[in-house]
């Protein structure tokens, strides 16, 4: 089961107020409060809010800075190679941040739950980001994955609610669960050549989203009128929650309707889904507050129409005995009653 990254944020803050420093292992300190294992910063215990690393420092441990409510500003020099889970998480205060280009790996949660963090970036030397890594860093508005990075993992942007400009860089070949899920002021993203796999929801709750584009040399996936779909457009993964249309007829290809892939599409008001369509995921049009009629022109089985991916009872108008194809409307958008027509 996923971990629930932001009960173990919340937990470790508890342990970290209640632990005295002798109870952190065979470290040594020194006066400007770092805590050194080898050359591993273990543990910050001082109270600037400007923090240089020293240059023996290789890297930086789990939780090193985590909770550091003082801290406003680190520069990370060219000795460090690895920044650990936790790392500067929930560092609330924290705005700047100069990361040194030997740096390989960022982990799991480094920086998230930053809210200052405003702009960061992320040298050509890192190959591998760790899932939440930024997420709920609110104030992030652009974010540059270089070339070097070859994946972005689940929930690695997870509600950078002011992030409005990602580049995605060339080498990048999967995109996880929810990889960016509610960046409320994205407007436009591209995906390049070289991603093979993305994963469910990677633009979830994306409500400024207008335009999903697709590098026309990538062999797995396709844009159409900003639409992403797999390639041979049998599925559809992510319709632009922000795409100001308010009537879409989902292309004959399509067999499959992805999981949120219309969530919180509020402009959209109707629907035809084409006869070949045999699956209807999770949250599919959940939230889509405008939607007043859809129509049907194929057969789904109980088993492929999912319980959560229309608001109201239209799943079970569709499945009832005098239900099947045709066209479904309720009154607004709020009402959970829908009637054939």
């Amino acid at each position: 089961m996923k971990k629930n990254v932001f009960f173990t944020i919340a937990l470790l803050a508890l342990m970290a107020a209640a632990m005295p420093l002798s109870a952190q292992g065979n470290s040594t300190s020194s006066a400007s409060g770092f805590q050194m294992s080898g050359t591993t910063l273990t543990k910050y215990t001082g109270s600037s809010a400007s923090v240089t690393i020293p240059n023996n420092v290789t890297k930086i441990g789990d939780e090193a800075f985590f909770g550091n409510k003082n801290l406003t500003s680190v520069t990370i020099p060219n000795s460090v190679t690895s920044i650990g889970d936790l790392a500067f998480a929930s560092c609330e205060s924290l705005a700047s941040i100069t990361i040194g280009n030997s740096v390989a790996t960022i982990g799991e949660n480094a920086f998230s739950n930053c809210p200052s963090l405003a702009s960061i970036t992320i040298p050509n030397s890192v190959t591998s980001i760790g899932e939440w890594a930024f997420a709920q860093c609110t104030s992030l508005a652009s974010i540059t994955i270089p070339n070097s990075v070859t994946s972005i993992e689940d929930e690695t942007f997870l509600d950078c609610t002011s992030l409005a400009s990602v580049t995605i860089g060339n080498s990048v070949a999967s995109i996880g669960y929810r990889a960016f899920a509610g960046c409320t002021s994205l407007t436009s993203v591209t995906i390049p050549n070289s991603v093979i796999s993305i994963s469910k929801r990677p633009f979830f709750a994306c409500t400024s989203l207008t335009v999903i584009n697709v590098d026309a040399a990538n062999t797995e996936y396709i844009s159409q009128d900003g639409v992403l779909y797999t390639k041979d457009k049998t599925a559809l993964i992510q319709y632009p929650a922000g795409k100001a249309a308010t009537a879409f007829t989902i292309p004959n290809t399509v067999t499959r309707i992805g999981n949120g892939a219309f969530f919180r599409s509020t402009s959209l008001t109707s629907v035809t889904i084409p006869n070949r369509v045999t699956s209807i995921e999770e949250v599919a049009f959940r939230d889509c507050t405008g939607l007043t009629s859809v129509t049907f022109q194929g057969a789904i089985t109980s088993a492929n129409f999912d319980s959560y991916s229309f608001p109201g009872d239209l799943r079970d108008k569709y499945l009832a005995a005098s239900g099947g194809i045709g066209t479904y409307r309720r009154p607004n958008g709020t009402s959970d009653t829908w009637t054939k027509q």
